[in-house]
């Protein structure tokens, strides 16, 4: 697991570096030059006549310190100052005045008529909070009209570093260096566009400035996979836990099928699916291993829906149900009367976003998965609105409604009530085509199903459904990427694990 920092963040933990630590703000400047520096020779950028445009904040302190660092390894370099005019922070101040020491020249406009191999901006760092405009906003278009290799410093000028949004304009990079820790507004749409490829350096920050204050985001990664239930040798289906999957409706079975594969996949050992009787032949016979319990679609038998409903340890309700008065029925009877943790996706929370009060009523531990639009019918708020504070969406409804929310956009957000929230960085866009959520509310419910809590569960599964969907798209393209492919995703990514533990003979294949 690695951390994602916000500027508030950020700026705490540098603090706290320079305060406790006694590490002096130049010090860490000058290992940002030297990273800076390290990341350009890494990437092979020319560097024959580089551009230098530097703001009044640190992150211009720390843009003249690169600027000096290739002036004297002998590289051309030009460096502007954005604004003459503006307050100079006193590390800003100090180094443009060790650069000018050296002989090296700080103009105050853009130069005009040279073409440039590299341009590297350090006008804003992580703390803006404003729109770019006037003579800034002048600057930044004049840089992104130049060609040559772009690089910003920590975060593209013009980026929010807690969302992603532009402000108003913004620096287009080819590459960012980024500093201790990667930002949140250079993962998130749509700041990771103008971010291009990200590099994380060290510069003497890390978690031991965190103290009692850790990063509210985290982002799982494949160290993360040895948290997967383990099938030891003595075992029966019954041990790696009973999955109800309630989905489907009259000729839509694909949802069901989906999400019980996925969950078999996962290493879940028992799954059964109730869905309408017009389901059963075609379920029986593309998933064999599912238990298969059907219902009148136009009046389901609510006992025989409570029979099922304890006979579970985790229940997935909602792919493809639809939203008829039986489906409604059906979602009332499953948190009324369940036990055990229960995901709700799809349909299901169309249903409950009628009525939002339902959650605030008792309930077992809730997990529910919307998309940008079933979140805006959830919540009452636009789809842009809530692409644009994914974070905080999706860590006020579960606070409010006190339910794990997987707000599943291009970077799913997996938020706990009052404990971490994550930021899932697997998967592609091929992983964008219909089916594709059904298989998650699977993966998840399976591996609850084995015996995981469901805060552990639920980011694992988002992820491990990423890690599927980037094997995939090997083989499958991303173009060509279905939800019918992730199940054998699911299969690799596993397979691969355990071979790396040693628990199948490496020569085995699926």
């Amino acid at each position: 697991m690695r951390y994602i920092v916000n500027s508030r963040e950020m700026k705490s933990y540098d603090k706290n570096t320079m305060e406790i630590y006694h590490v002096p703000s130049v010090v860490l400047m000058e290992r940002a030059a030297l990273a800076v520096t390290e990341a350009l020779m890494e990437k092979k950028v020319v560097l024959d006549n580089v551009l230098v445009v530097c703001g009044s904040g640190n992150n211009g302190g720390d843009g003249y310190a690169v600027a000096r660092l290739l002036m004297l390894a002998g590289y051309s370099v030009d460096v502007v100052m954005a604004d003459a005019k503006a307050k100079e922070t006193e590390e800003n101040r100090l180094q443009r005045e060790i650069l000018q020491a050296y002989g090296g020249q700080v103009l105050e406009k853009m130069p005009e008529g040279t073409n440039y191999t590299a341009i590297i901006d350090a006008v804003f760092g992580v703390g803006l909070s404003r729109n770019v405009e006037g003579k800034y906003a002048d600057i930044i278009a004049q840089m992104n009209a130049l060609s040559g290799v772009k690089i910003a410093l920590d975060i593209p000028s013009g980026i929010s570093a807690d969302s992603g949004a532009v402000m108003k304009t913004a620096f287009r990079a080819d590459l960012t260096v980024t500093f201790a820790f990667e930002k949140i507004g250079s993962i998130l749409w749509p700041g990771n566009e103008y971010a291009g490829e990200v590099i994380v350096k060290d510069i003497g920050i890390d978690e031991r400035s965190f103290f009692e204050h850790k990063p509210m985001l985290a982002a799982l990664d494949d160290n993360d996979l040895n948290r997967l239930p383990v099938h030891e040798s003595h075992s029966n289906k019954g041990t790696f836990g009973r999955l109800l999957v309630i989905a489907g409706s009259v000729g839509m079975s694909g949802a069901a099928y989906l999400s019980a594969k996925a969950a078999y996949c996962s290493g879940c050992g028992l799954v059964r699916i109730v869905t309408p009787e017009e389901n059963r032949t075609v379920l029986q016979t593309q998933l064999p291993e599912a238990i298969i319990t059907v219902y009148n679609a136009k009046k389901p038998d609510i006992t025989q829906m409570i029979e099922a409903i304890g006979w579970a340890d985790i229940i997935v309700c909602g792919p493809g149900i639809g939203t008829s008065d039986a489906a409604k029925s059906i979602v009332n009877a499953v948190l009324k009367n369940s036990a055990v943790p229960v995901l709700m996706d799809a349909d299901a929370l169309n249903i409950i976003a009628q009525d939002t009060n339902i959650l605030l009523k008792p309930h077992t531990e809730l997990v529910v998965t919307p998309h940008l639009g079933e979140m805006s019918r959830l919540c009452g708020d636009t789809v842009a609105y809530i692409q644009n504070h994914l974070i905080d969406v999706a860590e006020e409804f579960a606070r409010q409604y006190n339910v794990i929310c997987v707000l599943k956009d291009e970077h799913t957000i997996t938020s706990v009530p009052y404990r971490q929230t994550y930021l899932n960085l697997s998967g592609n866009s091929g992983m964008a085509t219909a089916g594709s959520g059904d298989v998650l509310s699977g993966v998840i419910g399976g591996l609850m199903a084995q015996g995981m809590p469901a805060e552990d569960a639920t980011p694992l599964g988002v992820y491990l459904h990423g890690k599927a969907g980037d094997v995939m798209q090997n083989c499958c393209s991303r173009s060509g990427l279905m939800a019918s492919d992730l199940p054998e995703g699911l299969r690799l990514v596993l397979c691969e694990r355990e071979k790396q533990k040693g628990m199948v003979n490496k020569n085995e294949a699926i």
